[in-house]
């Protein structure tokens, strides 16, 4: 698919995240306007809670976006959401008849602030990356033991917090936890010193579920995607995870971008997933191509420093899709909400430059990296922000998500402490 013309003229660079391809959601408020849904074009944002309110949107008998997130829209379905996106092509392509009541409704993006774009009904991360999960086991158990028996098998995930999930932007506090090292004869209080980035994507579930879906109905469920950071306290996650896996140490705070990209602006960009090792049970069999080809990036920058970019990977790695994921998940009969978020665990490639956390990067700390300004990290230190950056090139445009940002902070004093 080429390049789709807007008349709004900076939706027209081929390097611009946000063309008329790719139409995402988010919310967005200026000086004079309360939080509203918005769509990216451009430079601009359009104000879909304005262009209902004048007639140029309607889709159910009562308002959608009156309110500042798209979970009603979500629960209209994806013939509803279909319908939107048609509508929206129609009002910003070039040579619009709307185009004079659109241009009003505009607002420049540098004018506005974003926030969370939906709200999050459910929380569940996935740790579903093979070169992820295979560097981790080697570090802590050999190459030879490095995936547990059933990685091959399912997609291991775990319950996270819907609490604590915040927009790009919001600095993240560095948390503190009960601590045991390894010389230590029993575990401590104290602030997290192995801080850590997760680089991962999030799909967020838009049509409810009660009972198994298979994978198919599951891809079909799922109403867009976002850049995901699971930030995770690695020391506090050492001495906790056994037996049952990941609790305080991942419950700081989980950063998503701020645009939520749609299934159709990503379709001309599906691949398949890896050959597999075994054949996967019928549940979870891929059924197409359900990954996309989605260029990935981070970059740390110290306090008052350039930004270094130390890992660039892509989408197209994940061994188990978020349809799988999500098809998974409901096995159980376990139920999926509207505004459910799903991140898809930490996305890594093959070799050191495409590691998706400082974990891998520095090889448990025992390899630290060096940054641009000289100063090297095995993890987070305070003041540095990591950005997370992802982008599909296509024809002649591109699909962006927006930046994923987050700066850490200081640990607060000993909260206990009176």
């Amino acid at each position: 698919m080429p390049l789709l013309k807007s008349w709004v003229a900076s939706a027209n660079d081929a390097n611009h995240p946000f063309p008329l391809n790719n139409l995402p959601y988010g919310v967005f408020s200026t000086d004079s306007i309360d939080p509203h849904c918005g769509v990216a074009i451009g430079d601009m944002i359009l104000d879909v809670t304005a262009a209902e309110a004048e007639g140029l949107i309607s889709l159910a008998d009562e308002p959608l976006f009156d309110v500042p997130f798209w979970n009603e829209l979500m629960e209209e379905g994806p013939a509803v959401w279909a319908a939107l996106r048609d509508r929206l092509t129609v009002l910003l392509a070039e040579g619009s008849a709307e185009q004079d009541r659109v241009e009003p409704l505009l607002v420049p993006m540098v004018e506005a602030e974003l926030h969370m774009p939906f709200a999050v009904s459910e929380y569940t991360d996935f740790y579903a990356g093979r070169n992820h999960a295979f560097n981790v086991g080697t570090m802590f158990r050999g190459p030879e033991n490095a995936l547990p028996p059933n990685w091959l098998h399912i997609p291991i995930g775990y319950n996270g917090r819907a609490s604590s999930v915040v927009v790009s932007g919001t600095d993240i506090r560095r948390p503190w936890g009960q601590l045991k090292g390894p010389n230590d004869a029993l575990p401590r209080w104290a602030p997290c010193a192995r801080f850590d980035i997760e680089l991962e994507m999030g799909a967020i579930v838009g049509t409810p579920s009660d009972g198994p879906i298979t994978v198919q109905e599951a891809d079909d469920h799922i109403f867009g995607y976002v850049l995901l950071n699971d930030w995770s306290a690695r020391d506090i996650q050492a001495w906790e995870y056994q037996p049952l896996g990941p609790f305080q140490a991942k419950a700081t705070a989980t950063s998503i971008s701020p645009w939520i990209v749609t299934k159709p602006a990503l379709e001309p960009f599906r691949t398949n997933a890896p050959e597999r090792e075994f054949e996967l049970l019928d549940h979870i069999k891929d059924c197409g191509p359900m990954l996309y080809d989605i260029e990935l990036e981070v970059t740390m920058a110290p306090e008052g420093k350039a930004p270094t970019t130390i890992a660039r990977t892509n989408y197209n790695e994940m061994y188990y899709s978020a349809a799988q994921q999500l098809a998974h998940h409901s096995t159980s009969g376990c139920p999926m909400n509207a505004g459910d978020l799903l991140g898809s665990g930490t996305i890594s490639g093959a070799t050191k430059p495409e590691r998706g956390s400082l974990l891998e990067l520095s090889w448990g700390g025992k390899e630290p990296i060096e940054l641009d300004s000289g100063e090297t990290r095995s993890f987070i230190e305070d003041g540095d922000t990591l950005t997370l950056k992802g982008a599909a090139k296509g024809d002649g445009y591109t699909i962006g998500f927006g930046d994923c940002v987050g700066t850490a902070l200081p640990a607060l004093k000993d909260p206990y402490e009176r």
